[in-house]
């Protein structure tokens, strides 16, 4: 029988964030992890999900910003939830409004603060050091049409030292990431379905 809750994963890159919800979601009572789409044909993403056993795919930027295929695909395996994992593409309209407040993602600063275009993985971590931050942390929030405007729905925090390297960083963000990642997913799935 399927669950009750299926979600969606959008991911460019090597996909640790998105093996880390596969794991986390396997067993779960209602909620799944049933498609992997990316824009990137050679993201190590794709295989992550191949050797979980969940359907992979892959898109162009065509079929994501002017056809309704990504939606139908979307649709076809009953997606309730929409998951950014390190996706790097801007959402489009289409899909916010076939998901609406359906749509999360993951961003490896604090928001507001290192959000927007081209602020995404170690470009952040770098912005985040050259300016000398005291900390740093992780921010999930809701997609809208804009890069890291979203409604904030979490955010954690870590201690930065003046030693830290941009790669060090890097590595007590991702923590913090496989940390809270799931669980706030969780509770984002399961938490405005509590009165239904």
């Amino acid at each position: 029988m399927a669950k009750k809750y299926r979600i969606a994963i959008l991911a460019s890159g090597s996909g640790t964030n998105a093996a880390n919800l596969f794991s986390y979601f396997q067993h779960h009572p209602t909620i799944e992890v049933v498609l992997l789409l990316s824009n990137n044909p050679a993201a190590f993403a794709l295989e992550r999900a191949r050797q979980a056993g969940i359907e992979a795919k892959v898109f162009d930027r065509q079929q994501f910003r002017d056809t309704p295929e990504v939606v139908r695909w979307l649709q076809e395996r009953g997606v309730t939830h929409v998951v950014l994992a390190g996706f790097l593409w801007l959402i489009p309209t289409s899909l916010i409004q076939a998901y609406p407040d359906r749509i999360v993602n993951i961003h490896p600063a604090l928001l507001p603060a290192y959000g927007g275009k081209g602020m995404y993985g170690m470009n952040v971590h770098t912005a985040v050091k050259q300016a000398g931050e005291a900390e740093t942390g992780i921010t999930i929030h809701a997609v809208n049409e804009h890069y890291d405007e979203g409604t904030i729905l979490f955010q954690a925090r870590c201690v930065l030292t003046p030693d830290d390297t941009p790669e060090a960083i890097a590595v007590k963000v991702h923590a913090l990431e496989y940390e809270h990642y799931p669980p706030q997913i969780e509770r984002w799935v399961l938490g405005d379905k509590e009165n239904d």
